[in-house]
């Protein structure tokens, strides 16, 4: 086995490592926050850098061609949706009235957008 191979390896299996512990968290907050808030909010940004985290090591592992290139383009589709459909849940979680736990207030507002 060359040095570049082990490198490769070694950072492949370093991207799974916190891929897989983004994941873990982001599962976490998901059972264990108490609104839904803090709730998208963990399962929106851990998921995302931990699935992308796991993408990018397909793409060391497989190269910029066939099936890393495929994981680039997945890596681009979550940081574009990911956001989006965070902020659609917390603009229809407001606007069906759910609060917020303790004490928090959504701001004010000059007009409904």
């Amino acid at each position: 086995m060359s040095t570049i191979q082990l490198v490769q390896e070694v950072v492949i299996a370093l991207l799974v490592v916190v891929g897989s512990f983004f994941l873990v968290v982001g599962t976490l907050g998901l059972l264990r926050l108490p609104d839904v808030y803090n709730r998208m909010h963990a399962t929106s940004k851990a998921t995302t850098l931990g699935a992308a985290s796991l993408f990018l090591a397909l793409f060391v592992s497989h190269g910029p061609q066939g099936a890393g290139l495929t994981s680039l383009v997945g890596i681009v589709f979550l940081f574009i949706t990911a956001p989006t459909g965070a902020h659609m849940i917390s603009r229809s979680a407001q606007k069906m009235g759910i609060e917020f736990f303790g004490d928090a207030e959504w701001p004010e507002e000059d007009g409904d957008a």
